[in-house]
């Protein structure tokens, strides 16, 4: 009788220790990532970002710098194409630089306090703690999330599964998905140093300029006869359709300017991106806002951003933001109209 005491005791024993060794729950990882965030005071990440928005996957190499409370640098390159920008926070504000072109943009933003950012840390454990109603699991090596985002055009990509390391609390991958559960944005981490010291000139304008030209020079001035491909949006918007499709001569080429009318008007303006000579900073009314393929400026009437060599600029006072952004999100690949 004693025997079986003494084994009784023991078997409850080993049963609260494997309780006490057990899985963590939702609250209390949820608890130690907010901990971390509160705590950390830099780090550094390098991710590929793969987009599935047009009609082929396109993958972006993206490095993060960020530096408490507010100073961030976010180098975004689609080596393929020889592209890259970059979106600085220093005391001064927020800029987008495009170093091919010489141009930087500065804006007095939020960003990136005001949406989700699939690449920045702090963001998406921010998504974690906003969400009551996130979906958690544990695996043998990892904390899976799903929970809602706060993207500027919610509507279609209102998801995202975040991957994280049980053992350090690392992002490993995100997925934004569309209301289907598709999907549409992948990002995989390769890299991720926490608590990385900083200098301040890391986060000065016009270093990660001249830095930047030294990969990716000034273009050279654009060829008047070298024309480019007119793109279409992909997206259509109910009850509205294209009216006119006009070509005007610049000093640089052509301009071609799109209009479409219903329900809900808005016009779409192409024209070759130029140099520009000095790199002033231009001050813009809005704010950054992340195509996935491009970061743009948007505003209550108007979206603007540069790719493939190309400026474009939607202008409407009927579209919402959202719907804005969709549409731009659209004008990419080899389109028809």
């Amino acid at each position: 009788m004693k025997r079986k005491f003494i084994m009784l005791l023991i078997g409850l024993s080993v049963m609260l220790l494997l309780a006490a060794c057990g899985t963590k729950s939702q609250e209390d990882v949820t608890k130690e990532l907010t901990k971390k965030v509160e705590t950390l005071k830099g780090y550094k990440a390098e991710a590929k970002m793969t987009l599935q928005m047009g009609t082929d996957p396109q993958t972006y190499d993206i490095e993060v710098w960020h530096k408490d409370p507010d100073f961030y640098r976010v180098a975004l390159k689609n080596a393929q194409k020889d592209q890259s920008q970059m979106i600085l926070r220093n005391k001064e504000g927020v800029y987008v630089l495009t170093p091919a072109l010489n141009k930087s943009f500065r804006f007095q933003s939020d960003w990136p306090k005001n949406s989700s950012q699939a690449y920045l840390y702090e963001s998406l454990i921010k998504d974690i703690a906003n969400d009551k109603e996130a979906k958690f699991n544990a695996t043998k090596d990892h904390y899976v999330y799903e929970t809602k985002t706060r993207y500027q055009n919610n509507q279609m990509l209102p998801y995202q599964e975040i991957t994280l390391n049980k053992s350090d609390l690392s992002p490993v991958s995100v997925k934004v998905m569309d209301s289907d559960k598709n999907t549409l944005v992948t990002v995989e981490f390769t890299k991720v140093k926490f608590d990385e010291e900083f200098d301040k000139k890391d986060f000065d304008m016009q270093k990660n300029m001249t830095g930047a030209q030294l990969e990716i020079p000034v273009m050279a001035e654009v060829d008047k006869e070298e024309g480019f491909t007119v793109m279409y949006p992909e997206a259509e918007i109910p009850g509205v359709s294209i009216e006119s499709e006009k070509e005007v001569e610049t000093e640089d080429g052509k301009r071609v300017i799109l209009t479409y009318t219903g329900e809900k008007s808005f016009t779409l303006i192409q024209e070759k991106a130029t140099a520009v000579q000095a790199s002033a900073a231009t001050s813009v009314n809005g704010d950054p806002v992340d195509l996935g393929f491009t970061i743009g400026a948007i505003s209550h009437n108007m979206i603007s951003w540069t790719h493939n060599g190309v400026d474009y600029m939607i202008a409407s006072s009927e579209l919402s933001e959202e719907e804005m952004i969709t549409i731009a999100q659209s004008v990419q690949g080899d389109s028809i109209k």
